[in-house]
């Protein structure tokens, strides 16, 4: 089959959720206001409440959403066969992700800007919030380690990149005294950033003065006890772990029209520009799909783990975080939400069915994919690389070379990376502020001393333990949580949602459809990891800290939830909440 017939039947189906059913959404559910005073305008400090143009804020919360993520899931789901991978992605983009993501936007928009934790006091109550919190600081703190972890990865094996990647924040500061603070059009600057970090990475791919290679510099990989007892590539990751921790803190404190977007418009310029360099390549040379539609070899069954395998770039918890944490409260009109929401949605399900696409084009026979994903766990070892040498085979397809290819896509990459990473840090502030205040710890909400906070336990889960992948990967021995507990998130936040939907007398199908159907699969999928996987009550040896952590993520999912039944069942303790929501909004 030719994988252009594919991309066309996907892309006509994003195309006509956008057109019409966010439409739908934007009139008849959540009913935007085109005259309400976003949280941006009413509480404007120049520093987190800043109103923003709508395709600025469109590019931050693009590239926050849109990291390695919707690479790695759909990279390796391609395990199961290209059929139900494609099939999760492009009815879970339009179904559910584009529903919970401009949901969230336009529910903390309603709030005060406030987090989807803080939410949930309101609409559940105050023992739901501190649930939920929980859930929330553990996964963010997952997505901090193991994204530090994949860019000093990426640094490592691309050094060609690193110049590129480097440039862009300088560049990024620039356009926002240059042109945000004069309230400048920054197409043309972005652009001109954009090809100056591209023109850096073809040179920086020739030239190998250019390329910053720490291990090369330290005497390559056979170099051992470089500093620290550690070998070249050890102590190349402590560095570049280091960096990146720096960096974050700076990154997360500092107003976001100074780095944050300004960097995140060039980023979804770069994710334009891959986007088309990969469907350009894909349509001129047409290639075939050689991956089977449903690999009759898989031994894992895809029912429910395909749901949790792919999360971004279908339906992501995360996403409801960026919307409530820092995208509403640079939302200068309600209006905006849709684009913002919902098309930030569907650009990433492109992404990731990209992605499905390269990998199904990549082998030159079947015979060769079921070798390559002879199960598994080699698909989790494996799905990125069969990603980077698909794209690296549909860009050149364009006449560009495949070295200069495969740079610019580590370069995308690691972008997307450190966006979510500086994202993921700024929320984590958010919410270690928001326990300060529950507990009566006021320091705690202090800028600095909570993104201190939360840069350190970041540096304590990426240092200290051993996460199987060498130096700085401790953040992998929770990674498998990530999975579970991004849905199980994503499920609650509908569930939130619906609640707030239902208590203003509108429909909560759109919402209460797609929450029923993730949170069945996840919890599913959870009771097995949890009780037969981690317990070492299967085949498998038994995984202490990810079945106690598991569980009692488990336990307060199943807890909320019954919170919400039962406030769905007591109409009065649901009109008590409507009316302290009431007061509190005056």
């Amino acid at each position: 089959m030719n994988a252009v017939w594919l991309a066309f039947i996907a892309g006509l189906i994003y195309i006509l959720g956008w057109r019409y059913y966010s439409k739908f959404l934007a009139e008849r559910i959540y009913r935007l206001d085109p005259n309400f005073i976003t949280p941006a305008n009413r509480y404007n400090d120049g520093v987190d409440f800043v109103p923003t143009n709508k395709w600025v804020l469109w590019g931050h919360h693009f590239t926050s959403v849109a990291g390695a993520a919707p690479i790695v899931g759909p990279a390796i789901a391609m395990y199961w066969g290209w059929l139900p991978a494609m099939l999760w992605v492009v009815l879970g983009t339009v179904f559910a992700a584009g529903v919970h993501d401009f949901g969230a936007l336009v529910l903390s928009a309603r709030h005060k800007g406030q987090s989807i934790g803080t939410l949930a006091n309101r609409l559940v109550g105050r023992r739901a919030k501190l649930l939920f919190l929980f859930i929330i600081l553990i996964l963010v703190l997952m997505v901090n380690a193991v994204f530090a972890w994949v860019i000093a990865n990426l640094f490592i094996s691309n050094p060609a990149a690193v110049l590129s990647v480097f440039i862009q924040i300088p560049l990024a500061i620039w356009i926002g005294y240059a042109v945000l603070r004069r309230k400048g059009n920054m197409l043309i600057p972005s652009l001109v950033a954009l090809a100056v970090m591209y023109g850096a990475a073809v040179v920086a791919t020739y030239v190998p003065a250019l390329q910053i290679d720490l291990v090369g510099w330290m005497g390559g990989e056979q170099a051992t006890n470089v500093m620290f007892g550690l070998d070249a590539v050890g102590a190349s990751f402590l560095i570049w772990i280091l960096i990146l921790l720096a960096y974050v803190f700076v990154a997360s404190t500092l107003p976001v029209w100074k780095l944050l977007q300004p960097r995140d418009y060039i980023n979804a310029q770069q994710l334009v520009v891959g986007l088309l360099l990969l469907y350009g390549g894909l349509l001129v040379a047409a290639p075939t799909v050689t991956a089977p539609a449903f690999n009759s070899e898989a031994t894992t069954s895809w029912f429910p783990l395909l749901f949790i395998t792919i999360a971004c770039g279908a339906i992501s918890g995360f996403h409801g975080l960026v919307a409530s944490g820092t995208s509403s409260k640079q939302l200068n009109k309600e209006t905006d939400a849709r684009t913002i929401g919902y098309l930030g949605a569907v650009g990433e399900g492109t992404l990731a069915l990209i992605t499905i696409l390269a990998v199904a084009t990549f082998f030159a026979s079947t015979t060769d994919f079921h070798e390559a994903y002879s199960s598994f766990a080699a698909a989790g070892a494996g799905g990125v690389g069969n990603f980077v040498g698909g794209a690296g085979e549909l860009i050149s397809g364009l006449g560009i070379p495949a070295a200069v290819g495969q740079t610019i896509v580590a370069i995308i990459i690691v972008s997307f990376a450190a966006t979510t990473l500086d994202s993921a840090v700024r929320l984590l502030r958010y919410i270690i502020g928001e326990l300060g205040v529950e507990y009566g710890a006021p320091k705690l909400s202090q800028r600095y001393v909570a993104t201190f906070i939360a840069v350190f336990l970041t540096a304590l889960l990426v240092l200290l333990p051993d996460g199987g992948r060498g130096l700085g990967s401790g953040g992998f021995l929770l990674w498998p949580l990530f999975g579970t507990s991004n849905q199980l998130l994503a499920g609650i936040t509908l569930m939130l949602i619906s609640l707030w939907l239902y208590r203003q007398g509108r429909s909560p199908l759109p919402t209460l459809v797609p929450m029923v159907f993730l949170l069945t699969m996840t919890v599913w999928a959870m009771i097995q990891q949890v009780v037969f996987t981690w317990s070492g009550l299967g085949e498998a040896d038994a995984q202490w800290l990810l079945f106690i952590l598991g569980a009692i993520i488990l336990g307060f999912a199943i807890w909320i939830l019954l919170e919400a039944v039962r406030l769905f069942r007591n109409p009065e303790e649901l009109k008590r909440l409507a009316e302290r929501e009431a007061r509190e909004a005056e």
